[in-house]
């Protein structure tokens, strides 16, 4: 591989970077409370409102049964709206983000349901407020499924990532496919399936490490 190409697949490995990492910052920052929302305003829980929880249910199971490439096309407009421009990795952060948030909702809220409703019950026996249940009690509990469910959300966003490179988001997709694919070097197309295998296994190692880190069970 010349020079030029490495320069290239150095270039499209940092474009991935950036399009996963600030895809999952604004996933994890928006996808959180909405795991937490899913639970607490569920029947019988905390917060109960049917009607908003239904609502927001269904909202998240449409976006999540939407196919990524059809609603990374579906959002151009909005992108547009949003960065100016529908082409670059700026661009793309856009729908990772919005295709991200849902997903981690559901895996979030998925990790509350496992916390043993016995703590919450003794919580609230105290006098605990709705707020120190769910910070004191929900999340510290639930916080090792919930790092483990951020790292699958972040593998997801990897093989996304290049997904939107069809479409002109840069990265790594990008590159295998105007050097891999278009201009038939086989030995692009390698260099860039390895980058993303060794960058799922690093990032696969390092949330499983941390969530065995915070679990006290």
């Amino acid at each position: 591989m010349s020079a030029e190409l490495l320069k290239l697949l150095l270039d499209s490995f940092w474009e991935t970077l950036i399009m996963v990492g600030a895809s999952t910052g604004i996933a994890a920052l928006a996808g959180i409370p909405l795991g937490v929302f899913l639970v607490i305003s569920d029947r019988g829980s905390l917060l109960q409102n049917l009607a908003l929880n239904r609502s927001l249910g269904a909202l998240v199971n449409a976006l999540r049964s939407t196919p990524f490439i059809i609603l990374l096309v579906a959002l151009i407009p909005f992108t547009r709206l949003i960065v100016g421009t529908s082409i670059g990795t700026l661009a793309a952060i856009v729908p990772l983000s919005i295709a991200a948030i849902p997903f981690v909702g559901r895996l979030v809220e998925n990790a509350l349901r496992e916390v043993d409703g016995g703590l919450i019950e003794a919580a609230q026996a105290m006098g605990a407020t709705p707020g120190q249940i769910i910070l004191k009690v929900l999340i510290p509990e639930a916080l090792p499924s919930i790092i483990a469910g951020l790292t699958i959300t972040i593998v997801s966003l990897i093989g996304y990532s290049a997904m939107a490179g069809a479409v002109g988001g840069g990265g790594l997709g990008d590159l295998g496919i105007r050097y891999g694919y278009q201009r038939f070097l086989p030995d692009v197309m390698a260099a860039v399936v390895i980058v993303l295998i060794a960058l799922v296994q690093v990032i696969q190692f390092g949330g499983d490490r941390l969530a065995r880190r915070f679990n006290h069970r």
